[in-house]
């Protein structure tokens, strides 16, 4: 089963950079295109071995998406969880831990140039034999802050924007479609904030989820026929929790009774709840029962 955070083993003990070391080899080799499973602890497998060949990246492609050029033979590496926990650990010699866990959140974040990004941020920490977490004139150090930032408010939108349902079964079941691999990254949250009941959260747009059983979150995979049941983004009718309908329509009256109609600002609403979250968010969907106001508040004069 995969990790949720990367390598947590060996990381989760440092607590900044180490002294600096000699920088990183020179590359004098002809450039290469490298190949991995598409996994992090690959990446940073290949990270390890571009500087054992000496021998930079043309190019680092996920097998299932590689695109050689007509002469060009691409260079596979095999992922080795050793060499990847002793890369991850080495990048603390040239950066302190937040700059180390940004290179994570830019491979989360699926740009289609993440791959050669990290390479380029952490050839640059190594050769510089400091922190450039800083150094805004740098193209690469910009691009990875920015990719970073929008992690970090996907991320917190998530956090907010969860929508359980309850089944027969106990179990709280939400669906989300982010636009970054946030799962990673809200675990810890979710793990934490319902810690005392079974949940699943589903990410629709890569097929995958975090599952809680009371005890640990695993990530979890689903059958041909599960995943295209949770890709619709329901459950159906027959496996919810007979309540379910009834916690809908308390949550909708809830916002609607909150609401302040005339400090109505669509606006900043739609900045801070964009459309594209509307259709996981109970608040949001048809009304089942016409709003009503609240008749158990006295007026003014009564």
């Amino acid at each position: 089963m995969s990790q949720l955070t990367p390598l947590s083993s060996s990381s989760s003990t440092a607590v900044g950079p180490a002294a600096p070391r000699k920088p990183a080899p020179e590359l004098r080799n002809a450039p290469a295109d490298y190949t991995y499973d598409g996994s992090f602890e690959g990446l940073l497998t290949v990270l390890f071995r571009i500087y054992d060949r000496r021998s930079a990246p043309s190019s680092i492609q996920p097998e299932e998406a590689v695109q050689g050029g007509l002469f060009a033979q691409a260079v596979a590496v095999a992922t080795d969880e050793a060499l990847a926990a002793r890369t991850w650990d080495g990048l603390l010699r040239f950066m302190p831990e937040p700059a180390r866990a940004r290179l994570y959140h830019v491979f989360l974040s699926e740009d289609a140039e993440r791959e050669l990004l990290i390479f380029r941020y952490a050839d640059r920490a190594m050769r510089a034999r400091r922190d450039i977490s800083e150094n805004y004139a740098d193209a690469t150090v910009r691009r990875c802050q920015r990719l970073a930032q929008q992690m970090f408010r996907e991320k917190h939108r998530m956090e907010a924007f969860v929508r359980f349902e309850k089944a027969q079964d106990g179990l709280f079941h939400a669906t989300i479609e982010p636009d970054f691999d946030v799962l990673p990254l809200i675990a810890s949250h979710f793990t934490k904030r319902y810690a005392d009941q079974r949940w699943l959260i589903f990410d629709k747009k890569r097929h995958y989820g975090l599952y809680y059983d009371l005890t640990r979150t695993e990530v979890v995979s689903f059958a041909a026929g599960e995943a295209a049941t949770l890709r619709r983004g329901q459950l159906s009718a027959t496996v919810l929790d007979e309540r379910e309908p009834l916690f809908k329509i308390l949550w909708q009256a809830y916002f609607d009774h909150v609401n302040i109609p005339e400090r109505k600002n669509l606006k900043l609403h739609h900045r801070h709840m964009p459309r594209r979250y509307w259709k996981y968010l109970s608040e949001k969907q048809p009304r089942e029962r016409r709003f009503e106001p609240i008749k158990n508040k006295r007026g003014p004069n009564q």
